[in-house]
């Protein structure tokens, strides 16, 4: 037993490690290109009205929506894809309004909490490159249950903490999320589980983890990545009448079941991957 906690505790730890190397890493590839000029950092220079709207509606403590973005959201900054895509992203997922005008969230008070700290980063760096790596190293820490170490962020990215705890404490946080509850809520067709990834308007539904090849098709420009030129593009749209799999998190979903599932998905993904 003593053997078994060892190794445990030396997996959590390298875990730990992986986890804070990716994040140093993010920063040091959004931060390179956006100080780069296009012809030197890629031969890709899109104009913003031809770029693809890729749209992620989340919640903090979805351990589905945590795990897309911990392991394939991120690597449009890797692979260049981001030269092509305008990214939004959307920190409300399932949570819903009282009538009192409260806000309650699925995963509970922590979870409330989160989307507004991601919320007020959104809005305190708008721009995608800035806010983005911020948003990934508080997903990582909620992925390993963290929950409280969020502000840790900061020091490890050396960013300026004011002008999201200021958003938080005057309140204007929760504006935000009634402002995400009015977007996620407009959606046509409504969503229906998290995470609901949205291409050029057109929700992907199951097919989801497959989001690059969506956008690679969506793309019309000349200045093709070659990311896309590598790809063997989707010849369909998304299957709307597919039954969702167990990557998802619905509207009224078991918590705890879907936080027992996450192994199953780690797993299952860690084989289509070999």
């Amino acid at each position: 037993m003593f053997i078994q906690r060892g190794v445990g505790n030396m997996e959590a730890h390298l875990r730990n490690n992986r986890r804070s190397e990716v994040v140093i890493l993010l920063v040091l590839i959004v931060s390179l290109a956006a100080t780069l000029s296009p012809s030197s950092a890629s031969p890709i220079a899109v104009a913003t009205g031809e770029k693809v709207e890729l749209s992620l509606y989340y919640e903090a403590l979805c351990p589905y929506c945590e795990f897309f973005i911990l392991n394939y959201l991120y690597k449009i900054f890797d692979n260049g894809l981001i030269s092509i895509v305008d990214l939004k992203l959307s920190p409300y997922g399932n949570a819903k309004i009282r009538s009192n005008g409260t806000v309650v969230c699925q995963h509970g008070e922590w979870e409330c909490v989160l989307n507004t700290v991601e919320a007020c980063a959104i809005h305190a760096w708008p721009v995608v490159s800035d806010h983005f790596p911020f948003i990934y190293c508080v997903e990582g820490l909620t992925y390993e249950e963290k929950y409280d170490e969020w502000e840790s962020c900061f020091a490890k990215l050396n960013l300026d903490p004011k002008p999201v705890t200021d958003c938080i404490n005057s309140g204007y946080g929760h504006e935000l999320a009634l402002q995400y509850a009015d977007e996620i809520n407009a959606l046509k067709p409504p969503h229906t589980y998290v995470p609901w990834v949205v291409v050029d308007g057109q929700p992907l539904y199951d097919d989801y983890p497959d989001f690059v090849s969506f956008i690679c098709k969506a793309y019309k420009g000349s200045n093709v990545p070659q990311i896309c030129l590598e790809l063997s593009l989707p010849t369909t749209t998304p299957n709307y009448g597919a039954k969702p799999s167990n990557h998802v998190g619905y509207k009224e979903e078991d918590n705890a079941k879907s936080k027992s599932m996450l192994p199953e998905i780690v797993s299952a993904e860690a084989a289509e991957s070999m």
